[in-house]
């Protein structure tokens, strides 16, 4: 997983997007309703509170590997004990016992190594469970990157990986999966708070690197050049699949 790191209450407020992506993995997932899930990368828990209303006789593992992320959810969620909230990152995962289905949105792009992350989830998978994601694929936010790369005058930080659909796909396989199907979506988005989506969510990897009195006046800069309203140029990488 990459180091950055999150301010999860920031994160919460302006998380619409992540959410209207969230229904159409669950709808992939078709839950009976007393599973295990894993929510992979459950952020500030605001998906998680769906994916635990997909089940309601059954449980959610939330795992996230930002400490303030694991925060929030453990408030969100204190006292309920259908909910599990773990601070491991996916490279590191290993659990107690393998759950019945994995959805994750918005988090696979941020783990570089897609070999061992798709190992990790298998190994963490009953036979026969199943597998619905969702993340940033190849050319995703390609125009805002591009603008931000321009702009910014330090090293250039690459934290993300978007992959493409046909060496997911092929990875999947290899690594124990079947039912494997993989494809792009473009999805543009005008988000809220198009200031602070930008600082906090797309473009942290560069204004972390930022003295303090330079990151906003950074984030501003992209946010000038992307016009009115902004538009984000979203591409999702959308994948299911059953381990065999």
């Amino acid at each position: 997983m990459t180091s950055r790191t999150w301010d999860a209450s920031t994160y919460d407020r302006v998380s619409a997007p992540q959410v209207a992506w969230s229904e159409a993995i669950l709808d992939r997932l078709e839950l009976r309703g007393d599973e295990t899930v894993l929510d992979a990368g459950c952020g500030s828990g605001r998906v998680t509170e769906l994916v635990l209303a997909r089940v309601p006789e059954g449980r959610v593992l939330a795992l996230d590997a930002d400490a303030d992320m694991v925060r929030a959810t453990r408030e969100r969620f204190a006292g309920d004990p259908r909910v599990e909230v773990v601070h491991q990152s996916l490279l590191d995962m290993q659990l107690a016992e393998p759950v019945d289905a994995v959805f994750s949105g918005a988090t696979f792009h941020w783990v570089l190594d897609h070999d061992e992350l798709f190992r990790r989830l298998a190994a963490a998978m009953r036979p026969g469970a199943r597998l619905s994601a969702q993340c940033g694929g190849e050319g995703n936010i390609a125009h805002v990157k591009g603008i931000a790369d321009r702009l910014y005058t330090g090293e250039r930080p690459h934290p993300w990986y978007y992959a493409g659909p046909q060496e997911t796909r092929e990875r999947l396989e290899r690594c124990g999966f079947t039912a494997v199907e993989t494809w792009l979506q473009p999805w543009p988005v005008t988000p809220p708070e198009p200031l602070t989506f930008l600082h906090d969510v797309i473009l942290g990897p560069y204004v972390q690197r930022l003295p303090e009195d330079e990151r906003t006046p950074f984030a501003q800069a992209v946010l000038d050049e992307l016009g009115d309203p902004p538009v984000l140029d979203y591409v999702r990488l959308n994948l299911t699949a059953r381990k065999i």
